[in-house]
């Protein structure tokens, strides 16, 4: 199963490169930043059609199509294209996120970004991987030496919760802070050392199940903002090294 979701994110990453060169049509969902493009719906028929192939007993939660309601021991989280603010508009930091859930646990977890070939990996106790070699996140144990990343909800405009408080206390504590805007990809660069943690909110389980299997299999940490245990289908996430996760959950809540 870890194989087949490399080969599909693959294959589906193809699908991507070659939507940027082409015009994109964009549609808005929930908001008038909330964007879906017709690379999305291509990438993520060609994904649950190979599942469906393949597994045709297991549940699948796409982004697009939604919870198809089956009950089944194992479960799909596919996002087809994590980031597609980013893709609309030509910014080349976007992914396909793809997770297998067993019992409700992540189990496989495949990130992969198309425009650098990079294939983030991780299985439950077994190991993460990007392009084969192992990953591990790094030592580094202050907030004020990290380098931290973060995200903000669809609902920013309109929702007075919406990370910006939060944003502007922290930033003026660590190293430096990022804004990637595709969560999967975030997530990953934690787990190979390129960056220290994560928050955001307002997320989605595709948007965080296959990066946390990866993340926790490099050494990191997961966790709600307050510090308890966390699971896919919580919307406030930290993401980190292990090493300064007290320091920023506490940070966050202050």
């Amino acid at each position: 199963m870890r194989s087949h979701a490399i080969a599909i994110a693959k294959a589906a990453g193809q699908i991507l490169r070659d939507g940027l060169r082409n015009e994109r049509q964009i549609q808005h969902k929930s908001a008038s930043i909330d964007l879906v493009t017709n690379i999305d719906l291509a990438s993520e028929k060609l994904i649950v059609s190979s599942i469906h192939e393949h597994f045709p007993e297991h549940r699948i939660v796409a982004e697009e199509s939604g919870d198809d309601g089956r009950s089944a021991e194992y479960c799909w989280v596919i996002d087809p294209l994590d980031g597609t603010t980013n893709y609309a508009h030509g910014f080349p930091f976007f992914a396909v996120s793809i997770a297998l859930l067993h019992n409700n646990q992540p189990t496989i977890g495949v990130v992969y970004d198309p425009w650098r070939d990079e294939c983030f990996v991780g299985e439950r106790g077994v190991g993460a991987w990007l392009n084969d070699q192992p990953l591990h996140v790094t030592s580094t144990n202050t907030v004020d030496a990290a380098l931290l990343s973060t995200g903000f909800p669809y609902t920013i405009r309109s929702n007075p919760d919406n990370n910006i408080a939060e944003f502007t206390k922290i930033v003026l504590k660590a190293q430096a802070i990022r804004r990637g805007g595709a969560a999967a990809l975030d997530i990953c660069y934690v787990a190979a050392g390129r960056s220290e943690g994560h928050w955001e909110l307002g997320l989605k389980p595709w948007d965080t199940a296959a990066a946390a299997v990866i993340l926790t299999e490099a050494g990191g940490k997961l966790s709600t903002w307050t510090g308890a245990e966390w699971n896919p289908w919580i919307d406030r996430l930290v993401a980190t090294n292990g090493a300064v996760h007290a320091e920023l959950v506490g940070l966050l809540q202050a």
